[in-house]
C-alpha cells in the first residue's frame, strides 16, 4: 500500500547539514567524517551564485523543498539533505555574505542587492523521508536519467551504492531509476574498474577521474574486453573485479594508453577514437607494438592494426564526390586558369594515387581505348 504523501516542513538553514557522501563530491573525497566547511569549499566551484542569484530575485518556493532524512553525523541526529545539496550550499554562501562574511566579491554584490525578509533563512522549506533508500529511485530518474544528470562518474557510483548497499539487481535498479540493465551493468563494471585501478601505483589517478565518460565507452568495444578479460555480461558478484590478477598489468598498459600520466600522454586526446582504440586492441601485432614501444603513437598502432583504412576509403569517396559534382559545370570554364591549374593538380594527385594500384590503372587505360574506339 502506497505511503502517504510527505509533508513540506520548515527549518533553518543552520539546521540543515550538506551531504558529505553526496556522489558528486567524488569517492575520493566523500565521506561522513568531512567537515560541513569542506564540503561547502567543494561545492563552492558549482556555481551555487547562479542559484542564490535566482533566490533573490524569486525567493524559494516550496516545490523546490529540500528532501533529508534524519541519521546521525558528527555524533548527533540531523537533518542531512540528500536532495537539494547545492541549493543548501548556495543559501549558507549567501547567508554568510549578507551576514558580512562573502567569500568573494560576487557574494558580495549578491548580498548587496538582495532584500530578502529577515525570516528568509529561518525558514526553509524540506520534505522528511525515513531513510535514503526511500528516496533512490527519485534521485535515480532525476540525475542518472532526467534533467539533471549527474557526470558519468557520478551516476556509476550512485548506481553501485544501490547494488553494493542496497543489494539491487542490476534489473531492479533499471526499475528504480528508468534506464536499461545493459547501460547499468556496464556502468557498475567501470565503476568497479576504476576502483581496481586505483589499488595500482603505477596508474595516475588524476588523469583517469576527470575522463571516466572515455572509460565508460571504453569498455563496450570488444578490443577492450577480450585484452583486460572483462565479462560485460558478469553479474555483480562476479564483476566486484572486472580484471583478474594474471591481467593487472595490462590494466596498467591499458590506463597509461588510453588517459596517459605526468611522463606520457594518452594515444589521443579526442573520444571520438575509442572505437577505434578498441579495433586496435583486438590486432596481436598492434598490441605487440603499443607494449613494446617506450612512447608508442596512435598513428603507427593504426596501420598496424588495419584500422587507418577507413580515413582513406573515406577520402578517396569524397575526393570522388567532389570531382562527379564539378563536371556538370567545369566545361563551362575550362579556359579559366586558376580551373586549369586545379585540374592540373587532381590529375598529378590522382596519377600518383592510381600507380600504387596498378591493376586499377590497367582497367581504365584500356577503358578509355576501347571509348576512343568506339568513337
Amino acid at each position: 500500500m502506497p505511503k502517504a504523501a510527505p509533508k513540506i516542513q520548515y527549518a533553518s538553514v543552520d539546521d540543515l547539514l550538506l551531504d558529505p557522501t553526496n556522489p558528486r563530491l567524488s569517492r575520493r573525497i566523500a565521506s561522513k567524517s568531512l567537515k560541513q566547511h569542506e564540503v561547502l569549499e567543494v561545492m563552492k566551484d558549482w556555481s551555487p551564485e547562479e542559484l542564490a542569484t535566482s533566490f533573490i530575485e524569486s525567493g524559494f518556493w516550496p516545490q523546490e523543498a529540500l528532501i533529508v532524512v534524519k541519521e546521525t553525523l558528527y555524533r548527533k541526529k540531523s537533518l542531512v539533505v540528500v536532495e537539494g545539496n547545492r541549493r543548501l550550499a548556495a543559501l549558507k554562501l549567501l547567508k554568510s555574505a549578507v551576514e558580512g562574511k562573502a567569500i568573494s566579491s560576487k557574494w558580495k554584490e549578491l548580498a548587496d542587492s538582495s532584500k530578502l525578509p529577515k525570516e528568509f533563512f529561518s525558514e526553509i522549506p524540506y520534505i522528511e523521508v525515513e531513510r535514503r533508500a526511500d528516496v533512490s529511485a527519485y534521485l535515480g530518474f532525476r540525475h542518472v536519467t532526467g534533467i539533471k544528470e549527474w557526470k558519468p562518474a557520478e551516476k556509476a557510483e550512485y548506481i553501485a551504492k544501490l547494488i553494493e548497499e542496497e543489494g539491487l539487481t542490476y534489473d531492479q535498479v533499471r526499475k528504480k531509476i528508468g534506464s536499461k540493465v545493459p547501460a547499468v551493468r556496464q556502468h557498475y563494471i567501470a565503476y568497479r574498474l576504476l576502483l581496481q585501478m586505483d589499488q595500482q601505483s603505477e596508474i595516475d589517478m588524476d588523469f583517469v577521474e576527470v575522463k571516466f565518460s572515455v572509460l565508460y565507452l571504453s569498455l563496450r568495444t570488444q578490443g577492450v574486453q577480450s585484452y583486460l578479460g572483462v565479462d560485460l555480461q558478469s553479474e555483480p558478484r562476479a564483476a566486484k573485479n572486472p580484471v583478474k590478477r594474471e591481467n593487472q598489468s595490462r590494466l596498467v598498459s591499458y590506463a597509461t594508453w588510453l588517459f596517459g600520466n605526468e611522463k606520457s600522454k594518452p594515444l589521443f586526446s579526442d573520444s571520438r577514437y575509442v572505437d577505434e582504440f578498441g579495433k586496435i586492441l583486438e590486432s596481436s601485432e598492434a598490441i605487440e607494438y603499443l607494449e613494446r614501444a617506450e612512447s608508442p603513437r596512435f598513428d603507427v598502432a593504426r596501420r598496424k592494426a588495419g584500422t587507418a583504412v577507413d580515413d582513406v576509403v573515406t577520402y578517396v569517396l569524397a575526393a570522388s564526390d567532389s570531382i562527379q559534382l564539378s563536371l556538370a559545370e567545369a566545361h563551362v570554364f575550362r579556359k579559366n586558369p586558376e580551373l586549369v591549374k586545379a585540374v592540373r593538380r587532381l590529375a598529378q594527385d590522382s596519377m600518383q594515387l592510381v600507380r600504387v594500384f596498378p591493376g586499377i590503372l590497367k582497367e581504365v587505360l584500356e577503358e578509355l581505348s576501347e571509348d576512343a574506339s568506339a568513337t
